[in-house]
């Protein structure tokens, strides 16, 4: 039966049942909708304004607010592109990001304390690197590049192929050797390429097998260097000692394979020493470095992957973790990015 509009409550912003409408049950629930909303009112004006936020879902005049007069209350969350590496050579890597993505955050984090990586195991590695990862997607990095070669060749695919999938579907990471091996097809004329990495990315293997599944017709042999990272490590880049090492280890790639006309550098730390390796290097061969190439990688990446870039933030800070000692992590940093950094000291 239709109730005179004279009879009809007042309009009210929730919907009656219609088992109610036109009762005297309606009346005193509109009266108690009136009382109580009229109490929040009264007890929204005692409160603070911190309060305030934490009581919205109980006043959506407060929900209507616009974002930027909460933003002094709320911390702004950030998502940036995680850089990894065991050591100090990353930082390498993410200067040429970040010269070529500069509008993006970052944070860098270098297991420093337990570095290096290069002779450890398989698992060993597997093991660090994945707790690395882990932080820094607690962190709130979506996007990890492992910017080491020796986690790239012994743990990336563990972490993509298990990891990933099984807890953390919706973050990726990725790594140094695919982006410097898809170079090589328009750099080598010989079709004959040379590796300079850590004993650890030279017994993986990773390189000889990327490299052979996208290119058949390629031949590849690998030097392991021991020494030169800690050279790196330790400033002695630029020392005598640099050049005898350097010497020795290019002298026995090229005794391996005499018609090598592509050198990698198959460790971020590698960089520094470029001057030298040039130096012994036989006239006409090419030598490739990683920088470029992986800040070139992720830039085409994200232009493929625009569900992965929009989450990402885009404020153009860094921040810089480590497991050492902040002063020491201060002091080598300064070698790579030739600038002083604030860092944080973390424990896995």
């Amino acid at each position: 039966m239709r109730v005179p509009r004279h009879c009809e409550p007042a309009k009210q912003s929730m919907t009656l049942s219609p088992s109610l409408r036109g009762t005297k049950q309606s009346r005193k629930y509109y009266n108690t909708l009136f009382i109580t909303g009229l109490l929040r009112k009264i007890a929204m004006t005692k409160t603070s304004k911190d309060e305030a936020i934490q009581s919205s879902v109980l006043c959506p005049s407060l929900r209507r607010m616009k974002q930027s007069s909460l933003t002094i209350f709320m911390k702004k969350k950030i998502s940036p592109i995680g850089v990894f590496d065991s050591g100090y050579g990353g930082l390498t890597i993410l200067d040429h990001i970040c010269k070529q993505l500069s509008e993006y955050d970052y944070i860098y984090f270098g297991d420093n304390a337990r570095a290096p990586y290069g002779t450890r195991s398989f698992e060993i590695v597997y093991q660090f690197t994945r707790q690395a990862v882990l932080r820094l997607f607690d962190e709130g990095c979506p996007l990890v590049i492992l910017a080491c070669n020796t986690a790239s060749a012994k743990a990336l695919r563990t972490i993509q192929q298990n990891d990933l999938p099984a807890s953390y579907p919706h973050h990726r990471v990725l790594g140094v050797i695919r982006p410097t091996v898809e170079a090589l097809h328009s750099i080598s004329l010989t079709r004959h390429i040379g590796i300079l990495g850590t004993t650890g990315t030279i017994s993986s293997e990773s390189y000889t097998l990327e490299i052979t599944k996208l290119f058949p017709d390629m031949t590849v042999v690998g030097e392991a260097c021991p020494m030169w990272a800690p050279l790196v490590e330790n400033s002695e880049y630029d020392s005598e000692g640099a050049d005898y090492f350097v010497k020795k280890n290019i002298r026995n790639l090229f005794a391996l394979d005499p018609q090598i006309d592509t050198v990698v550098l198959g460790c971020t730390h590698y960089p520094l020493l470029e001057a030298k390796i040039r130096k012994y290097l036989p006239q006409g061969v090419t030598l490739v470095s990683q920088g470029h190439l992986v800040a070139d990688s992720l830039k085409d990446y994200l232009l493929r992957h625009s569900e992965m870039n929009i989450r990402l933030s885009k404020s153009g800070t860094c921040r810089f973790l480590t497991t050492e000692a902040k002063e020491k992590f201060t002091e080598s940093a300064s070698i790579f990015l030739n600038q002083a950094v604030q860092v944080e000291q973390i424990f896995l």
